[in-house]
């Protein structure tokens, strides 16, 4: 049996969570290898509804969850989040979940650098959630970062914290914002070091022990492929690589270990915050969508923007984030539509492309392409069977497949996690 890596194939909030929930009843255990608490998964289950934001999705059906060395951690939200999901009736434990010792840890100061550099960018604003993400990303790679591991060791704290106030400190005063105090900053370290440090452990250790035991592993990617540092609409994308290469490196296993991709896709396309949307609409039928569909961020209450669906960008999206099956979702928000559109290509400068550019410029003067497909008067709200849905339902997603160029492995017919039609176990070889 395979391993399966979950990757977004658009901007992000395709319902993600839902369609990892389902898989983890045939997981062993469930990877976060990316990202931080600026993604948001909502799990419906029953009279629940649970959002999780750093915990990976499959703790709700008891598998064990770990969180790779790939995941940018701010230990406060963890923390919150274990409580919340704990008082909806959840066991989070060390037993049940894990955190990679090498992981980086979101501070306060992070998050305070990051709402400062947006309020002063003004109009150019990216649109990032000023949750610190981008920062402590930065300090990564600028070899500066506080670990999970260093909150074993109060020295190594108190060196890291004068390299970190001594480059963040001389920012904020830049920036007009108000600074931070080493002392204040160490006594929250230590004091959450005994609450974090008993889920820390080297995780790529664990991993390869359970893959070589043959255990299935589900790699839970956040964001998605058009928000890739590399290969997203740069700069409005988040600050870490959502591809499903990033599994391997994000968790801590070799490459051959990560297995099918399944990207997950809409029906039609939506964004939370700035940057080009080319399919965007902003009349009644993109307020409809957005009415229908509950287009709320998870993460920022944020009302998204909503469009037709975009396949054109899903087919780049599949190709450079390695996608082999396609999990379409809410597809029910489209019934009763007379019309619907799909965007095949662009326009930019009186010339046709087929892929979304990676200068700013031609990406805001992308014009779309569309070819019109008749909608379906039936419903397919909670369908479990390509029997149960409208016969032009089913062309309007085999004409997806032939555009995006991948086959869909499985169809989310609502919401409810058992509301799936599955074509193929992507856990299977």
């Amino acid at each position: 049996m395979a391993n399966v890596a979950v990757i977004g194939a658009q901007w992000g909030d395709e319902g993600k969570g839902k369609v990892v929930d389902w898989l983890a009843s045939r997981a062993d255990v469930v990877v976060r290898f990316q990202g931080g608490h600026n993604a948001g998964h909502t799990l419906v289950v029953g009279n629940q509804t649970y959002k999780l934001s750093l915990l990976p999705s499959g703790l709700v059906r008891g598998k064990l969850g770990i969180i790779g060395n790939g995941v940018v951690v701010d230990p406060d939200a963890l923390l919150a989040e274990i409580a919340r999901v704990q008082a909806q009736g959840l066991t989070v434990t060390p037993d049940t979940l894990r955190i990679a010792d090498n992981a980086t840890l979101i501070l306060p100061l992070h998050g305070a650098i990051d709402r400062a550099r947006e309020a002063a960018r003004g109009a150019a604003r990216i649109g990032t959630t000023g949750r610190g993400i981008g920062p402590a990303y930065e300090d990564k790679v600028a070899r500066r970062a506080i670990r999970a591991c260093d909150l074993a060791e109060p020295d190594t704290l108190s060196r890291k914290l004068d390299e970190l106030l001594l480059h963040h400190n001389t920012l904020l005063r830049g920036l007009g914002a108000e600074t931070f105090e080493k002392q204040a900053l160490l006594d929250g370290l230590l004091a959450t070091a005994p609450r974090l440090l008993p889920f820390v452990e080297p995780v790529w250790e664990r991993l390869d022990g359970l893959r070589r035991q043959g255990r299935r592993i589900l790699f839970e990617g956040a964001q998605a492929v058009m928000l890739d540092v590399d290969h997203g609409t740069y700069p409005f994308v988040t600050s870490s690589n959502t591809v499903a290469a990033t599994a391997a490196s994000g968790a801590g296993v070799g490459p051959s270990a990560v297995g099918f991709v399944l990207g997950i896709a809409k029906a039609y396309t939506t964004r939370v915050g700035s940057g080009p949307f080319p399919t965007e609409l902003t009349d009644d039928v993109g307020r409809m969508l957005g009415e229908r569909g509950h287009e709320f961020g998870t993460v920022t209450g944020r009302p998204r923007r909503c469009g037709w669906f975009d396949a054109a960008m899903v087919r780049q999206a599949v190709k450079v984030g390695g996608v082999q099956g396609l999990a379409l979702t809410k597809l029910d928000v489209l019934d009763g539509m007379q019309t619907l559109r799909i965007c095949t290509g662009y326009e930019v400068g009186g010339t046709r492309i087929g892929h979304l550019p990676a200068a700013p410029g031609a990406q805001a003067a992308a014009r779309p392409v569309y070819e019109d497909v008749e909608g379906w008067r039936g419903s397919t709200r909670g369908a479990r069977s390509w029997a149960q849905l409208p016969a032009q339902a089913i062309k309007y997603v085999r004409r997806i497949e032939e555009l995006v160029e991948a086959p869909v492995t499985l169809l989310s017919t609502s919401p409810e996690r058992d509301d799936t039609i599955m074509v193929r176990d992507p856990f299977q070889d």
